[in-house]
């Protein structure tokens, strides 16, 4: 019997120079919906993205990269 395991997904976002640990809402929302459902909460989501995750410890890292402020 093959069984599957879900590795715990932990989403961040840099406000100013903190890092902010934002708790997952739940398996059945893509990172995407993630970043939508804390966006009406943290307006600097809005226009930001989802970083591919990187695995450290058995964990899902997602970072918003938010690009409010950045000219170019």
């Amino acid at each position: 019997m093959t069984t599957t395991k879900h590795l715990e997904r932990i989403f961040q976002m840099k406000l100013d120079q903190e890092t902010i640990k934002l708790p997952d809402p739940g398996l059945h929302m893509t990172p995407s919906q993630v970043l939508d459902f804390y966006s009406l909460t943290y307006p600097e989501l809005t226009t930001a993205t989802v970083q591919a995750p990187v695995i450290i410890e058995d964990k899902q890292h997602f970072e918003f990269d938010t690009v409010i402020g950045i000219k170019g």
